[in-house]
């Protein structure tokens, strides 16, 4: 079997160009803002990636699933609340609202794939 660096999966690929788009995002952000609602942005856009890491690390197929629900909920929570919350409160633009959005519709199906590979390779074990 070939195994796979975590750097040539997609959705870590992916993962990583979420986490700098939300960073380019936060660091135009004003103090109070950043405090408000930019550090918990940032903090749920770099998670995304962190559990797909951590979870891609652990050795049971299981373990590895819980790890990548928890990045999928942070994919949801950064982009879904945060964003959201950012946009309608004037503090970004449009264009980093829509670049974000199309990569978080992207990151969330190939998160799906990966969450039901791991099943599929569970089950056929």
């Amino acid at each position: 079997m070939k195994y796979i660096k975590l750097q040539d999966l997609e959705v870590y690929q992916l993962a990583s160009k979420l986490s700098e788009m939300a960073w380019r995002i936060y660091e135009k952000l004003n103090w109070q803002d950043k405090k408000i609602m930019g550090d918990q942005f940032i903090e749920s856009a770099d998670s995304v990636g962190a559990n797909i890491c951590e979870g891609y690390g652990r050795y049971h197929y299981l373990d590895k699933i819980k790890f990548y629900y928890n990045s999928r909920g942070s994919l949801w929570e950064s982009n879904d609340h945060w964003l959201e919350l950012l946009y309608k409160r004037r503090k970004i633009d449009e264009n980093d609202y829509k670049q974000s959005k199309e990569l978080r519709e992207d990151l969330g199906i190939r998160l799906n794939h990966l969450i039901s590979s791991t099943f599929k390779a569970k089950t056929t074990k």
